[in-house]
């Protein structure tokens, strides 16, 4: 991504980028009043370090007092203190905005540098978004687990595919199943020693809900990937690993979200082998025999 003058983004933009994603994790659960004020300071944050509560709340179509409370909802202890973070994470006039939709008459080079900024920030709001000591419970979970068991539908399916392949490349025993139904009767049969990665990127799906929800009545440990807090899934999990996310155009939302959650697999996979060698070199063992078709 290119600013003006024909540099990388500037620091102040990445740090305004890394805050944004931190707002969007903490969204979910909100009234739909708050969400309307949320919505339009994802949309144009500038705005709200630049506007009074009045201002915010005529342009978001609600109160002024609801404007106070999405500010408190997300943690804030007012609408004062919500725009003295924008003034932080911003350090510059620059103006921030979100990629346009794409038009029927793109050209591949605009596609492609869409798809290019899809992917960078989302990886920067993932980065402000995720909870370290979450990250770090993840990985005792599985350290402990008898067995794991990744699931998750339609577009999160293939995050939950990458995570049952790199966790067995370490040696974690890991069980995909797609099939809803067979995930259904899985998912009942684990116990206390087991752990669940529940991958879904609105924390709403009602398949993932369904096996996460039978899975944790069973015993078994909940690991929810997913882009917010508070939502459904965030919230049964035991641990939640929330990567945020950047108000994008609906051609790119889905594979922004893809992507930060697969760099929290390699994450996870990542701090396993390093804190279990002896499993690594295991499983690269158990490779070794395997035809070489490149």
């Amino acid at each position: 991504m290119k600013n003006e003058n024909g540099n990388s983004v500037s620091e102040s933009e990445h740090r305004l980028q890394q805050w944004i994603g931190s707002i969007q994790a903490r969204s979910g659960g909100l009234a739909a009043s708050e969400a309307k004020v949320v919505d339009l300071l994802l949309a144009d944050p500038l705005f709200f370090g630049a506007s009074t509560t009045a201002e915010v709340a005529a342009h978001a179509g609600v109160s002024p007092p609801t404007v106070i409370r999405a500010a408190r909802a997300l943690g804030f202890s007012g609408f004062t203190e919500l725009k003295i973070e924008i003034a932080r994470a911003r350090g510059t006039a620059r103006f921030f905005a979100p990629p346009e939709a794409l038009a029927a008459d793109a050209t591949s080079a605009s596609v492609l540098e869409t798809s290019i900024r899809a992917g960078t920030d989302a990886l920067t709001a993932l980065s402000g978004a995720i909870e370290l000591s979450a990250l770090d419970k993840a990985v005792g979970f599985i350290q402990r687990a008898r067995q794991v068991f990744a699931f998750g539908a339609g577009p999160s399916s293939t995050v939950a595919a990458d995570a049952v392949f790199r966790l067995r490349t370490i040696g974690v025993m890991t069980v995909g199943i797609t099939d809803h139904l067979s995930a259904m009767i899985a998912a009942r049969l684990l116990g206390a020693e087991d752990v669940v990665i529940a991958v879904s990127s609105t924390g709403r799906t009602s398949s993932t809900l369904a096996v996460a929800d039978a899975a944790s009545s069973a015993g078994a440990s909940l690991i929810a990937v997913t882009n917010q807090y508070d939502t459904p899934l965030a919230t049964l999990a035991d641990v939640a690993l929330v990567v945020g996310g950047v108000p994008l155009p609906a051609q790119m939302a889905a594979a922004g979200s893809r992507l930060a959650q697969l760099v929290v697999i390699d994450a996870l996979v990542a701090s396993l082998a390093l804190r279990d060698q002896e499993r690594a070199r295991l499983a690269e063992r158990a490779g070794i025999d395997l035809p070489d078709i490149s």
